[in-house]
């Protein structure tokens, strides 16, 4: 296994099937079946490729099986944090240590970047990852995002990590 920033020569429809099938099976009984069933092929082709972020990708041999992106704040509440915008596996590599390896990857970029407090979301109702995240010392920041997904009012947590010296 190996983690890595994506590169020009990647795959953008094999980072976003990531995604994909992420979404399918990370967020079934979370967010409406109707909408996870109907997302498109390639829809986060163009995600992974936006400047403000840092994309790493987790390669099994040559296969792509997982993604982060991390950067700079995107809100002004957390101007000078670093953001983990995203972290997704196939659903087949959950569970096996690998999310703990794409997370520390992330966070190490973060810090490389000068960024020693750092935040994410999570989706309220996604026990699983809420989790994981506390395992990696993550605490509820308890700033909060309405959303919906698919015709459905669901919440949003922030938390937040200070990971510098």
């Amino acid at each position: 296994m190996e983690i890595r920033p994506i590169r020009d020569g990647d795959d953008r429809f094999a980072i976003s099937h990531v995604y994909e099938e992420s979404w399918k099976s990370a967020y079934r009984g979370i967010i409406p079946q109707a909408y996870l069933d109907a997302i498109p092929v390639g829809r986060w082709t163009k995600t992974v490729d936006d400047p403000a972020r840092n994309s790493l990708v987790l390669l099994d041999g040559s296969k792509i099986v997982g993604t982060s992106s991390y950067g700079a704040s995107r809100f002004v509440d957390r101007q000078g944090y670093g953001e983990i915008v995203s972290i997704y596996l196939l659903p087949e590599y959950f569970e096996l240590g690998y999310g703990t390896q794409l997370q520390q990857a992330a966070m190490g970029g973060l810090l490389q970047m000068g960024y020693p407090d750092i935040f994410l979301w999570v989706l309220e109702d996604n026990a699983r990852a809420r989790r994981f995240y506390e395992r990696l010392g993550f605490q509820d920041g308890h700033t909060y995002l309405d959303d919906n997904i698919g015709g459905k009012a669901l919440r949003e947590m922030q938390y937040l990590r200070h990971i510098g010296q």
